[in-house]
């Protein structure tokens, strides 16, 4: 991923905070230390097969309209989650990017294919013989 894409995503950056559960004491109670990012992943105007990954990626943070929600609240103070949030997003979007590994098929010689599917019949004999027995 390019600094353009990094700068352009920080840039359409929404930010809230809103009250965190968890560590904190009577301060979890009186300040809005979690931090709810919002990307709207369409003003991205990524390439089709990236958007295609970050959408699985995403998974249940990217809503119905496109936006990514993440939400950071396991430090004690805004800047702590919001940074890392930012990071968080950042290599989600990094994610997306790298092309998946392309998968090298398996070539089976004569003598491996055979013992192959000697083993498949000899298991299918054994759930053969599992099953009702018949006292004829």
């Amino acid at each position: 991923m390019d600094e353009a894409l990094a700068e352009r995503a920080l840039g359409l950056l929404s930010e809230s905070f809103i009250a965190a559960a968890g560590p904190g004491g009577q301060n979890v109670n009186k300040v809005a230390t979690s931090v709810q990012l919002r990307l709207d992943a369409f003003a991205l105007r990524l390439a089709p097969p990236v958007f295609a990954r970050l959408k699985t990626l995403a998974g249940s943070r990217m809503t119905a309209g496109g936006e990514i929600v993440l939400t950071a609240r396991r430090f004690r103070t805004q800047e702590a989650n919001r940074a890392d949030a930012r990071a968080r997003l950042l290599a989600l979007l990094e994610a997306a990017h790298k092309l998946p590994a392309k998968r090298a098929r398996t070539r089976l010689n004569r003598i491996n294919k055979a013992e192959r599917l000697e083993s498949k019949k000899k298991r299918g004999a054994v759930k053969a013989g599992r099953g009702r027995v018949s006292f004829d």
